[in-house]
């Protein structure tokens, strides 16, 4: 039975990309669906398997960690928790029907957004004195949490971009609070997936092992690629997965 080598190396190649570059997602979420998983059980399920490379990323990080202007600290986990909550919650109501259409779509926009990264953050710094007002911040971050929450794919891109539009310059500090938020967020959303009952724990858990040693093992090899190589491969993946989503509907 093929099921479980695929599900071990999706893992352990997400663990891996998220470690480097993100779009981890392109790999689990996919892989769980075509192995019969319907694909709300299947995000859920891939997003509990990438949790724990969230939390190693935000400890790894804890010393150079600041808020981005405009916001606290304090404020920055409770809009994580809110919005990564209310995207779950709706998650748990979308039918496998609405989310199967939805998903081709989610994975086109997440692709877009890791290509156009470098250019999404350039323009954040250059915009960055036009949306530091603490409202305008919040409302940023509950939308991006919210998002994480529902749809994980391109959230590193995201917050990568708000942090730099809000007037962040520091990039460990910008990575760090990424890594910070997406933990967050993700474990909150875990949480309530496991409470919806819409997680499923057998390759939940195999997969959070496989994700976590590719985290640590697979970004050694990874970082010899060279960066636009590996960027552009995580593209080419995104859109044949995508394609491969619009042709089974």
């Amino acid at each position: 039975m093929l099921d479980t080598p695929l599900l071990l190396t999706a893992a352990f190649i997400a663990g891996a990309l998220n470690a480097v570059a993100g779009g981890g997602s392109f790999l689990t979420l996919p892989a769980l669906v075509f192995t019969g998983v319907p694909p709300v059980v299947a995000n859920a399920t891939g997003t509990v398997a990438l949790l724990p490379g969230y939390m190693a990323g935000a400890w790894g990080f804890r010393e150079d960690m600041q808020p981005p202007p405009g916001l606290s600290m304090r404020a920055v986990v409770l809009l994580a928790l809110i919005g990564g909550s209310a995207g779950a919650g709706l998650l748990l109501i979308t039918p496998d029907a609405t989310f199967r259409k939805v998903v081709p779509w989610l994975l086109l926009a997440a692709t877009a957004m890791f290509a156009l990264g470098p250019r999404l953050r350039q323009w954040a710094g250059a915009s960055a004195h036009g949306l530091a007002a603490p409202w305008k911040a919040a409302l940023g971050m509950l939308a991006v949490a919210g998002y994480g929450g529902y749809f994980n794919g391109g959230l590193g891109i995201l917050l990568l971009a708000l942090f730099g539009l809000l007037g962040q310059t520091q990039l460990n500090a910008m990575n760090g609070m990424k890594n910070l938020v997406s933990a967050l967020l993700t474990a909150i959303a875990v949480a309530i997936y496991a409470a919806g009952g819409i997680v499923l724990w057998p390759q939940a858990l195999m997969m959070m092992v496989a994700a976590t040693a590719g985290g640590y093992g697979g970004a050694r090899v990874a970082r010899k690629l060279p960066a636009n190589v590996l960027r552009w491969g995580i593209v080419a993946t995104g859109l044949v997965m995508a394609a491969l989503f619009f042709w089974r509907q």
